[in-house]
């Protein structure tokens, strides 16, 4: 069982950090009180709360351990919204994709996809805790469209690179994102594609394939 100890102004925002780092809810753990912590005077003397947490018995296994933690993320999150295990999940593999679905998603898709995958970053540092794998998240179908989108664009930007006789980079995307367009242009024999940049910011440039060889 794991055990913790949180740190919070008072007793309530500790235990209320302490669920969201461990992606759970109230009656999975146990709390132990170790100090209530004192206000000071203005500001001066001031001690914070304590507590001790103990995780309850948890289930080992990535899939059952993955929705769990999904699920209280969520919650904590206070988002309407839930998730199911995908058509697509391969219950062979060391990675399990769940969807989401419910009022809040646009919420949780963010601008380019941009909360999905801190969601996603979040809920998988949480499991990797518990156990070992990898956890993929959908909402409502966006990562196709997105990929369906990606395509089109990669045709449309390729075409205008072989009129103008010029490169075109485009905005910086996802390692996933950037192997879409790659792909999508590979067998373009009048284009090549090259990545570039460091981190978040590392972006695709298409060339004229005569210009690249140059």
């Amino acid at each position: 069982m794991e055990t913790m100890e949180v740190t919070g102004k008072s007793v309530d925002e500790a235990i209320e950090i302490a669920l969201e780092q461990l992606g759970a809810n109230r009656d999975q753990v146990e709390i132990d009180v170790i100090s209530e912590g004192k206000g000071g005077i203005l500001g001066f003397g001031a001690e914070p709360a304590r507590i001790r947490v103990l995780m309850l018995n948890m289930p080992t296994e990535l899939l059952p351990v993955s929705k769990l933690v999904l699920d209280n993320v969520m919650r904590n999150m206070k988002v309407s919204a839930s998730s199911a295990v995908s058509k697509n999940n391969d219950p062979q593999s060391d990675t399990v994709e769940f969807d989401i679905e419910g009022e809040d998603s646009g919420l949780l898709i963010g601008r380019r996809g941009e909360s999905l995958k801190a969601l996603q970053f979040i809920v998988n540092l949480i499991v990797n805790r518990k156990t070992e794998g990898r956890v993929i998240l959908d909402i409502e179908g966006y990562k196709e469209r997105r990929y369906s989108s990606l395509r089109t664009l990669a045709k449309r930007v390729a075409e205008r690179v072989v009129d103008v006789g010029q490169s075109i980079t485009l905005e910086p995307m996802t390692p996933n994102e950037r192997r879409v367009i790659h792909m999508e242009l590979s067998e373009n024999n009048k284009v090549e594609t090259e990545s570039t940049g460091m981190g978040d910011q590392r972006k695709i440039t298409i060339y004229p394939a005569s210009d690249k060889a140059d």
